[in-house]
């Protein structure tokens, strides 16, 4: 299981690295921004990147700490077009 620190360790990683985050009913969010990214006490709120500014987002996710189930990285190489979300 895993805390808020946990999450916000890897999230503010230097340097960033894009990291896929899944949870428990199977859906994943893809990172590539770290700005995109919000975390509270018991969620995570994950903005979907904008096309025009992959640092602006088009709609948010809230997720649940609770049900995040892992983890991992993602190639550098995808975090050029590609926006957050399942």
């Amino acid at each position: 299981m895993f805390t808020a620190d946990d999450i916000q360790r890897r999230i503010h990683q230097r340097p960033f690295k894009p990291v896929r985050i899944l949870i428990s009913g199977g859906q994943s969010y893809d990172i590539y921004h770290p700005d995109l990214v919000m975390i509270g006490r018991r969620e995570v709120t994950v903005g979907t990147a904008s096309t025009d500014n992959p640092t602006h987002y088009e709609q948010l996710s809230r997720l649940a700490i609770m049900h995040i189930t892992a983890l991992e990285d993602l190639p550098s190489a995808l975090a050029v077009g590609n926006g957050n979300g399942a």
